[in-house]
């Protein structure tokens, strides 16, 4: 009885979950923080400004999510949110109507997207190194076709789509809100979503048992160029122009998000709750730094130092779970 009662965890700590339990610590830890360095840290006005500027990172780390569980990666989300916001701002520019040139948009991040999943399907190349390839390939397009220089959008119908509110929340935040809704339900709660997990933990396992691990792979990486083009047309939106040089880096904000919020490298765990708030997180954590003037250089440092952490802990949680299911083998045997 002793045993058992030790075993067993606090009812909350069941309903939250431990992990989850740790960052929404982290979260106030951060917030509180940042309030006592700048006292406007948790104003309305920076709390809606943290949530616009998540909003990328958050469309890109929906994506990241199902992509990492399936043990995959993505490199090229940065490079493919400028070209997708450079190829908006040209359509424009050109005269097509909005509805056509977003959709024109999104069509180039479903290929950027299967060409990825090319890559790592066909040619068997590691998602990682894949994805880097693109990632060059893809930012040098962006240059390319704007000869390097930002794109300015004059058509204020669709820079309003940058402005525009609902109950004072930015449409940008609505977006990624809906966003989080709609896949985290579909990872959760469709035979699609347990194809993911199951390809996570063991691809030919999952192959063996009837499933298609290389459609479901380009699956989940057409759902990533899909999400950062639609990010990447709502930044430029927000901007009002098409920029190549923008969202350097913005993949790794979103792995770090993904991974802090649970989601193992190792594949087959993690959920989009987790994600969330890895999200609120991360970029809590980066307005926090820009608002009490730490200098761009040492915050390249944080952000490094954050990723660190997020893959220590993944390793610590993989070591535990190796345990649990040791252990749980053993009782059984």
């Amino acid at each position: 009885m002793e045993s058992t009662a030790k075993k067993e965890k606090p009812a909350f700590l069941k309903a939250i979950g431990g992990d989850k339990l740790v960052l929404f610590f982290a979260i106030i830890i951060v917030f509180v923080l940042f309030t006592i360095l700048n006292r406007n840290f948790l104003s309305g006005t920076n709390v809606i400004n943290i949530l616009v500027a998540a909003s990328l990172v958050g469309m890109v780390a929906i994506g990241h999510t199902y992509l990492i569980i399936a043990m995959q990666n993505d490199l090229s989300p940065g490079s493919l949110a400028a070209l997708s916001g450079v190829i908006c701002a040209l359509l424009l520019q050109k005269g097509v109507p909005i509805v056509l040139a977003v959709l024109i948009t999104l069509c180039v991040g479903a290929l950027v997207g299967i060409f990825n999943a090319w890559m790592v399907n066909s040619i068997k190349i590691e998602a990682f190194i894949a994805t880097l390839v693109s990632q060059m390939i893809v930012r040098g397009f962006a240059y390319i076709i704007c000869d390097g220089k930002p794109v300015s959008i004059s058509n204020q119908s669709f820079n309003n789509i940058g402005k525009a509110r609902l109950i004072g929340i930015p449409f940008s935040v609505w977006l990624m809100i809906i966003c989080l809704i709609v896949f985290g339900f579909i990872l959760a709660k469709t035979k699609f979503g347990r194809s993911v997990y199951a390809i996570g933990g063991s691809a030919e396992a999952a192959r063996l048992a009837g499933l298609n691990p290389r459609k479901i792979i380009r699956t989940c990486f057409i759902m990533i160029g899909v999400l950062t083009a639609a990010g990447g047309i709502v930044f430029a939106a927000r901007m009002n122009a098409g920029q190549p040089a923008a969202n350097v880096n913005l993949e790794f904000d979103a792995i770090t998000a993904v991974v802090l919020g649970g989601t193992s490298f190792s594949g087959g765990v993690g959920d989009m709750g987790g994600t969330v708030l890895g999200i609120i997180l991360i970029q809590s954590f980066n307005t926090g730094l820009t608002m009490v003037g730490v200098s761009s250089f040492w915050q390249y440092v944080a952000r490094g130092a954050l990723l660190l952490f997020a893959l220590t802990s993944d390793y610590i949680r993989k070591q535990r779970r190796d345990k649990e299911l040791l252990e749980a083998s053993m009782r059984n045997a």
